[in-house]
């Protein structure tokens, strides 16, 4: 099934290949971001910071109910990139048609859930009556394009674990694209203010759709990733191993949304100024984060592969490299453009002082702590791509989640800490304890799979 699109990751010089595997989804999620920057750059400028706080606010909410079935798609990048190690065709090709009908499923219920109960979410994450008609309006027309969002996820996903991220790169800057004339047509020139913001993204998700769909239709049958409509069927052997991984995996990250949504509850508690310098520092931390996630994604593709492929031995070299690459995506945009350039940057944003003030506090407490962050994803995504899919969740929930709440529940109430300063510290400490746990369960679930191997060649011999 190897191609010149497929990169091998289970042969050569692991570093360099997970350079060149890793460059493209860091393109990829810094152009998205970049796109949606411009949502919030655009809504700023031209319809006032209540109209900025009513999109940003949206962030912390939107995640919370996608989180779940994005890491459905994680677990259908598992699954496909172990039969691809294993070149195993006919099982990726059930695993394609079960993810993409998959994936339909997963949209539809979001967008439902969405146009249901946006208004309802909202107040019960305290937001400003001032904001909250602007902010369900944005919501209900996002969540709209959710089933196009799903699409462009798993299909993505499934190129990604055969080792094809240039193609998703290239359609999600068309998309992109798409996005930002549609935000200047919407905002400036219909004066739609924040649910112009919304329908241009909604229109975007689908052009990235179509996309993906078409290429996957367009693949080879010796690939294993051709994708028929007519074959489009759930088999529940490889929904299982979909959701044996993809489930933990987005729970995990449901239940960080969650925490991230009583965060930006206690934000809402300061005022529209506050919301909106938080919301575009947390915009521009989503770059630093989205580069380091990157390197997340390709350790586990590349251990995914490895496992597959039978080559255990190089899976520790493959964390090494991961870790290696995400504490130098860290440092050169971390510290080095967003901690040097933070009020130029967030003056892109809003020409308010207040919100640049306010945004320069949580960039100090979060940004300059982030490689933490980096560091806790990579190590995630090794224990991940070895299978291990419920005890990185478990301790990431107890280690990160768990501990913003007791935060925010004690120290936070107290009288002299209740400060968006204090909130913004849970994100540190919650890291640093999270990565201590995530490393001693490495090395036990590491020795776990070396005595598996064991076995397996005892088996074998006799």
């Amino acid at each position: 099934m190897r191609s010149a699109k497929f990169m091998d990751m289970c042969s050569g010089p692991i570093l360099r290949k997970m350079i060149i595997f890793t460059l493209p989804i860091m393109f990829s999620g810094l152009f998205q971001l970049l796109f949606n920057a411009t949502d919030i750059i655009v809504v700023g400028k031209f319809a006032g910071d209540n109209a900025l706080a009513a999109v940003g606010s949206n962030t912390a909410l939107i995640n919370l109910m996608t989180n779940l079935f994005i890491g459905l798609s994680i677990g259908a990048n598992v699954a496909a990139a172990r039969y691809c190690g294993a070149k195993n065709i006919t099982e990726l090709k059930k695993t394609v048609h079960t993810a993409m009908l998959l994936s339909v499923i997963s949209g539809l219920l979001l967008m439902t859930a969405g146009l249901c109960f946006a208004e309802q979410m909202l107040r019960l994450m305290q937001t400003p009556e001032s904001i909250i008609g602007m902010a369900s309006d944005y919501l209900r027309i996002y969540f709209c394009g959710m089933p196009f969002m799903m699409i462009y996820n798993f299909g993505n996903a499934l190129l990604r674990a055969a080792g094809d991220t240039r193609r998703p790169m290239i359609y999600l800057i068309i998309a992109g694209l798409a996005n930002v004339g549609l935000d200047l047509i919407f905002v400036i020139l219909l004066g739609m203010s924040a649910a112009g913001v919304g329908l241009a993204t909604s229109l975007s998700q689908c052009v990235s759709a179509v996309l993906i769909i078409r290429c996957l239709m367009k693949e080879s049958e010796d690939t294993g990733l051709k994708l028929d409509l007519r074959e489009l069927k759930i088999h529940k052997d490889k929904l299982l191993m979909i959701m044996k991984i993809g489930l933990p995996a987005g729970f995990q990250g449901t239940v960080f949304s969650l925490s991230n949504v009583v965060i930006q509850s206690s934000i809402n508690l300061f005022g529209e100024a506050v919301i909106a310098g938080n919301s575009a520092a947390a915009s521009i931390e989503g770059f630093v984060y989205m580069a380091m996630n990157s390197c997340y994604q390709s350790t586990l593709s590349f251990t995914s592969q490895n496992l597959g492929a039978g080559k255990y031995e190089r899976i520790n070299r493959i964390l090494l490299s991961g870790l290696l690459c995400v504490v130098t995506v860290w440092a050169v945009l971390g510290l080095g453009i967003c901690m040097t350039l933070g009020r130029p940057l967030l003056s892109i944003y809003t020409s308010g002082e207040a919100p640049i003030e306010a945004g320069l506090r949580r960039m100090l407490y979060v940004c300059g702590t982030y490689f933490l962050c980096g560091v806790m994803d990579v190590m995630v995504g090794s224990l991940r791509g070895m299978g291990y899919s419920i005890t990185p969740m478990i301790v990431s929930l107890l280690g990160a989640c768990g501990l913003r709440l007791v935060w925010l529940g004690t120290v936070f109430q107290i009288e002299q800490f209740h400060t968006p300063d204090t909130v913004y510290m849970s994100y540190p400490v919650s890291w640093v304890i999270t990565v201590a746990a995530h490393v001693i369960c490495f090395f036990i679930c590491r020795n776990r799979l070396r005595k598996k191997m064991k076995k397996v060649q005892i088996t074998t011999l006799s």
